[in-house]
């Protein structure tokens, strides 16, 4: 059919005035434009969309049909001009970050919570990804910005360190060791231990320095992730050894942190893939990302004082 939006739009309104004269004031432009328009529109779709007489223009059935589905059009294309509007003027930005999952539940909510604050209509989504899958995704360029604990970037991306510290011990309130400021491997002999799946490169670390240091743990619980870690340790079961994110999450929940004697690093990396352009959301994003981390390496540098 050989018609243009111009029809559609003389069309719409024409329905919603009533008459070819109050469209044509609507449009800016002359009713005998509007009539010739509409007979135009008539005769490419076929239909008979309005019963002439008396100079009035009266709706058919079929032009009530039709109208609906140019309705819903028009929501569509209003949209789309308020889209483009906000991003103009710098008021909606659309984000997408893919990270592990234990930043999905620490990092990334203080980081969104103050991208809210201060740029208001701003947009993020948030993937959990488990490594080698993160990595994977971040090289596909299939998202703004990741986080990681490697140092390394993924092929066809940056790595930015965001925050480097050690993992730490945590503790249940009223425990035994609560008294020591810094937890050695000595102290973890015999205890009741709330530990990582054995495939855990942080399980492994500290098993092996444990094991070179003769010591002999309780193994109570094993679990996958550091939030059940500490979510066991918070209710009395035993002691653990986390990243010391999550350990921060759960300080406020009847856990202990302290610092060990001896050091298993933890890293927290921005990744930003180099084949996707950077936008000023993204920018943006970026900054509160390492806002956030400075943040919470000043509290972590209070933890055993």
């Amino acid at each position: 059919m050989n018609f243009n939006f111009r029809h559609v739009e003389i069309f719409s309104a024409v329905m919603s005035t009533g008459s070819a004269t109050a469209a044509a004031a609507l449009l800016h432009t002359s009713q005998p434009t509007i009539s010739r328009e509409l007979s135009r529109f008539e005769q490419v779709t076929g239909l008979a969309l309005f019963e002439r007489g008396g100079g009035k223009l009266a709706p058919t059935e079929q032009a009530l049909m039709l109208y609906e589905e140019v309705q819903r059009s028009y929501v569509g294309l209003q949209r789309i001009a308020s889209t483009a509007d906000a991003i103009r003027h710098h008021r909606q930005w659309q984000l997408s970050v893919a990270c592990l999952p234990a930043f999905s539940h620490n990092v990334m909510p203080q980081a969104c919570r103050r991208l809210q604050l201060r740029h208001p209509g701003i947009q993020v989504s948030i993937t959990p990804l488990e490594a080698p899958g993160l990595q994977d995704a971040l090289s596909a360029q299939r998202y703004h910005l990741g986080l990681t604990e490697d140092g390394e970037a993924p092929p066809g991306t940056t790595a930015e360190i965001l925050l480097q510290a050690d993992l730490v011990g945590v503790l249940p309130e009223g425990h035994a060791l609560c008294s020591r400021g810094v937890l050695a491997p000595a102290d973890f002999q015999g205890v009741d231990f709330i530990c990582l799946a054995p495939e855990d490169p942080y399980r492994l670390k500290a098993d092996d320095l444990l094991r070179d240091a003769g010591v002999t743990r309780r193994m109570a619980v094993e679990t996958h992730s550091a939030g059940a870690v500490c979510a066991t340790v918070a209710l009395g079961a035993g002691i653990a050894i986390v990243n010391p994110l999550t350990a921060l999450e759960y300080a406020a929940r009847g856990v202990q942190l302290r610092p060990l004697a001896f050091s298993i690093p933890y890293t927290v990396s921005l990744v930003t893939p180099s084949h996707r352009p950077a936008s000023a959301g993204v920018l943006r994003c970026a900054e509160v990302l390492r806002e956030t981390c400075r943040a919470m390496a000043a509290r972590l540098s209070e933890v055993g004082r």
